[in-house]
């Protein structure tokens, strides 16, 4: 099949094919002697009556009806990964990021690990795949409403093994899609590859010079401090009275997070020394591979990220129950 005006186009799809990561052509408008097309790559998730729902690796669920559809076939479940890229299923990364921002309570109920810190931080306050089970949703939105809060599931897409059948039965449901985030990796050592930075000082307690560079932690000082001396083995790497960043070493990985700068210091390569310091300090412990979560709308931090070699791994977001 050919996805170009002058080749054939031709329908190599069914409903037999939900689950499957499909490449599909609709027709967007047409006119006297045109047409113009548009392309969807994604998962599809559903095809009834006579609408096709495709979720895009960013999450994005896009509808086509069926009459439109003009051309589709079947593509492989996700793209090549990038030569020197850690290797990695969404299954551990998803886990490991889950240890590394825990929530002050966390129970696990069926194959789902549920967490809680007063409501600070998506992150902390919501629930996560550890099994091929799918979540138990009555129990799941007890256990939160117990603690007043929503039930709150993250979900991830853009992988072979991520959740797209599973975000579309709960949009069916009525859950709501909020805070759209990606998941990106790089190999540690280049990260480490620089000149030690004296401005930096590495140390094992949260310290209120730490703090006071964090401004996030006025809004729930106790729940703060809990949430980020949780993880296996953490480090906090300060600029006093300019930058702090934090760095949770478990296993072969390296969690960055909480990076900030202050405005009057930024564009001073304060964000990147913080890293490189963390970086070095988290290979001596014997990681390899490093991993960061940003929301897709920070387009600043992305950026940084991008020049220090960090490459998506996959998107993720989550639902809240109704």
């Amino acid at each position: 099949m050919e996805f170009t005006m002058g080749g054939r186009l031709e329908v190599h799809i069914t409903p037999d094919d939900v689950g499957k990561r499909v490449s599909v052509r609709t027709i967007a408008t047409q006119g006297e002697g045109t047409a113009r097309f548009t392309d969807t790559v994604g998962v599809l998730t559903s095809w009834a009556g006579g609408v096709l729902s495709i979720t895009r690796r960013n999450g994005e669920m896009i509808r086509h009806e069926e009459a439109t559809v003009v051309a589709g076939k079947t593509v492989p479940a996700a793209p090549a990964r990038r030569r020197g890229t850690p290797a990695a299923g969404v299954a551990e990364l998803v886990a490991v990021a889950g240890r590394g921002w825990p929530g002050v309570e966390t129970e696990r109920v069926g194959d789902w690990r549920l967490n809680a810190a007063a409501g600070w931080t998506a992150r902390a306050n919501s629930a996560y795949r550890v099994g091929p089970g799918a979540p138990e949703v009555d129990r799941i939105r007890e256990w939160y409403a117990a603690r007043g809060l929503p039930a709150r599931l993250q979900v991830t897409t853009g992988a072979g093994d991520s959740d797209e059948l599973l975000d579309a039965a709960l949009e069916r449901a009525g859950w709501r899609a909020e805070k759209f985030a990606l998941l990106r990796v790089a190999p540690l050592a280049p990260l480490a590859d620089r000149e030690p930075d004296a401005r930096v000082q590495v140390h094992r307690e949260l310290s209120g010079t730490w703090l006071a560079g964090y401004p996030r932690h006025r809004e729930a000082p106790d729940t703060v401090r809990e949430v980020l001396t949780g993880g296996p083995s953490v480090w906090f790497a300060t600029v006093p009275g300019a930058a702090v960043a934090r760095c949770v070493v478990d296993g072969r990985w390296a969690g960055f997070a909480a990076v900030e700068v202050g405005a009057a210091h930024r564009r001073r390569g304060l964000a990147t020394a913080l890293m490189a310091e963390l970086a070095r300090t988290a290979l001596a412990e014997g990681a390899s591979a490093a991993y960061l979560q940003v929301e897709t709308g920070n387009s600043a931090a992305r950026a940084v990220y991008d020049r220090l070699g960090f490459t998506d791994h996959h998107h993720y977001h989550y639902r809240t129950a109704p």
